[in-house]
């Protein structure tokens, strides 16, 4: 059994966390996903919110394989102690593959044992707009073991900061655009963080 695991900070998760999910679904025999406390990132909402956005991103997900599924146990500030669980989980004969964004690459060879982890791994980078995918950067991670292959698929221009900045509503799905303001995230918090620096 091939698996895609997808861990994404989802602060909030987009229309382009939600194709690439879908594109995965169509490549993998199961689509593995989390919410992910980045460590290289800081984050503005909680993680229960997050996690629960993802979940509506992905049960608004029109895929005829059924093969999608939120792991939220594996999610691990250490992706080595995430493809630990997930041997635990589906057994040391599935075939892993770990998917990133092209605008980790760089971030990547400074990643908790990473040596270790290439080795239990294939590598998927999705291209970003705006994160060229280089090859001294490819060749890096070559060189401390990875299999790296490149996606096939370009997800949309938009990102999950921009939202934070601009609040493009384009960037996200109705039913998580609904959840934000149900509970009201992001915008409250910047008001409430710029009440602060007035004082």
């Amino acid at each position: 059994m091939k698996i895609a695991l997808f861990g994404t900070s989802a602060d909030p998760p987009t229309a382009g966390h939600q194709a690439i999910i879908k594109w995965l679904s169509h490549h993998y025999d199961r689509v593995v996903v989390w919410s992910a406390d980045n460590p290289f990132k800081s984050h503005q909402t909680p993680l229960e919110h997050r996690v629960a956005m993802l979940q509506l991103l992905i049960a608004n997900i029109d895929s005829p394989r059924h093969n999608i599924s939120l792991e939220q146990q594996l999610s691990s500030l250490r992706t080595l102690e995430t493809v630990e669980k997930a041997k635990e989980r589906w057994g040391e004969n599935t075939e892993f593959t770990l998917v990133v964004g092209s605008d980790l690459l760089t971030q990547l060879p400074r990643w908790y044992q990473v040596e270790d982890l290439l080795q239990q791994v294939q590598l998927l980078v999705v291209p970003r707009p705006g994160y060229v995918i280089d090859q001294s950067s490819l060749e890096t991670l070559e060189n401390l073991g990875a299999k790296i292959a490149i996606a096939e698929l370009t997800g949309p221009p938009v990102s999950s900061t921009a939202y934070r900045e601009s609040g493009d509503p384009e960037a996200l799905t109705p039913s998580v655009i609904d959840y934000i303001h149900q509970q009201h995230l992001y915008k409250c918090q910047d008001a409430s963080q710029k009440s602060l620096q007035i004082r």
